[in-house]
């Protein structure tokens, strides 16, 4: 009597048959193959397909467009804040050093005045220093700079402190400490407060580079999906001669906004942005620049009288010469140009290429434009009275040259505070325009990527429903 195969013994029939079935996904393959050779089967994988795209136009959407709004939202709260105080705290040193030779200037008995403003820049410089280790994050050069000011500041005050005591006491000391004093300012902390601006600003323009960058995948991913809409369309027209599906007309309208949204949106948003840097953040560099250079000028106009020619020029052209007159002459032929160059017409202009000229052409407004146009001819009128006082001084009038330089009306520092109160009003006419102009180029951006988030899943249903109503024909 024959006895049936054992199912579990190797080689059987049973185990045969389990070696030849296929895997799972093989056959998962083959029925969806199957189905897609008939018109049931290729409208379902249209559909998926449609939907699949438009959901896609939609999350890309909005991952591009909150990074974008995100970047803009750096540019007008963190990056320019941030380049504007690492400006004001080049400003508040340049100032202290300015403030300190004048005080100096003044003998003995400084001015209760000029002390204060002195102590008051010192202040300023070391509570923006906190503020910026504070807030400023992913650069190593500001971090790295910001340490090295914190670390020279006190050698620096304290030099200053050492000039004063001696010149109490009339001792010829006190001018070698200043000088001393001045040095590290101008070797030392200045270079160190130029590089932190630099490095803040670098981050600045790095955000603008992202906040306008176009989000080309999102605006190729909806010109795909409106592609693929337009062509199943066209196919279900072809084959059913009808020429609406209302479910895919629904479906390419939804994409179609969404994406005319999201072009026009950063487009808006592009300009705005690109006007709040010409406009804005442009002019508030330029703007920084020229009053550095007008309070370096100041500065070196103090020292011109107290160094008596002991510093001078020791290479180039300049050799012999002394070194705080060319500085000063250098500075002021970067503000505005040579003495004179300017006028025309009654008017007196910057040059060129100077900086009050590229401020001027930055500005955008008569209100911008007045208190700059001003400032030159102060700055003219400083270089005048620059030129009375040199003269008095090389006669060997060192009294009239000094009245000249730290008296009251008619002096130079009578020009230079009304020079750089109108930078200080230009300053703040262009950081109002940056922030309006920021503000309308961020909120061009606002509901972008929730409102193609929504379209997009409308627009995926309406597909669906669409492609199912063809579907419900053939049951």
């Amino acid at each position: 009597m024959a006895h049936p195969p054992t199912t579990g013994a190797a080689g059987s029939p049973a185990a045969g048959a389990l070696s030849g079935r296929r895997p799972a996904w093989r056959e998962g393959i083959e029925r969806a193959r199957a189905a897609a050779t008939t018109e049931p089967g290729r409208l379902r994988l249209i559909g998926a397909v449609l939907a699949a795209l438009v959901v896609a136009f939609g999350a890309v959407t909005a991952w591009q467009v909150s990074d974008r709004r995100t970047a803009a939202d750096a540019v007008a709260e963190h990056s320019q804040p941030l380049s504007a105080a690492a400006a004001d705290i080049y400003r508040s040193l340049a100032d202290a050093d300015t403030t300190a030779a004048s005080a100096f200037l003044a003998g003995g008995q400084e001015p209760a005045e000029v002390r204060r403003r002195y102590e008051a820049d010192i202040d300023r410089a070391s509570k923006l220093l906190v503020r910026a280790a504070a807030t400023t994050d992913g650069s190593a050069t500001a971090r790295e700079e910001i340490r090295r000011i914190n670390q020279l500041l006190p050698v620096y005050t304290g030099l200053i402190e050492s000039a004063r005591a001696n010149n109490r006491q009339g001792l010829p000391l006190g001018s070698a400490y200043l000088r001393y004093a001045n040095d590290t300012m101008r070797e030392r902390l200045l270079p160190s407060a130029g590089r932190l601006y630099q490095a803040e600003t670098a981050r600045l323009g790095e955000d603008y580079g992202e906040a306008k960058s176009w989000p080309w995948a999102a605006i190729g991913t909806g010109a795909a999906a409106l592609a693929a809409l337009g062509w199943a369309q066209r196919r279900d027209f072809l084959r059913t001669n009808r020429v609406f599906n209302r479910g895919l007309l629904a479906s390419t309208a939804a994409s179609a906004v969404a994406l005319l949204w999201l072009v026009a949106g950063h487009a808006l948003a592009r300009a705005g942005l690109d006007d709040s840097d010409r406009h804005g953040a442009q002019s508030l560099h330029v703007l920084n620049e020229a009053r550095i250079d007008s309070l370096r000028a100041r500065g070196d106009e103090n020292l011109t009288l107290v160094a008596r020619g002991a510093v001078v020029v020791d290479r180039g052209e300049d050799k012999g010469k002394d070194a705080y007159e060319v500085s000063y002459a250098e500075r002021m032929a970067d503000l505005v140009g040579e003495p004179g160059a300017g006028a025309g017409a009654g008017v007196d202009r910057a040059v060129s290429g100077s900086l009050l000229a590229r401020a001027r052409d930055l500005a955008d407004d008569a209100e911008g434009r007045a208190p700059v146009d001003e400032a030159v001819a102060r700055l003219r009128e400083w270089q005048e009275r620059h030129k009375a006082a040199r003269a008095a001084d090389d006669a060997g009038n060192y009294k009239d040259a000094r009245a000249k330089v730290i008296g009251g009306e008619g002096s130079t520092g009578e020009s230079f505070d009304k020079v750089d109160k109108l930078l200080a009003k230009a300053l703040a006419h262009e950081q109002r325009e940056f922030a309006r102009a920021a503000d309308d180029g961020r909120g061009a951006l606002t509901g972008l990527a929730v409102g193609a988030g929504v379209l997009a899943a409308l627009g995926a249903v309406a597909a669906l429903l669409g492609m199912g109503r063809r579907l419900a024909e053939y049951r």
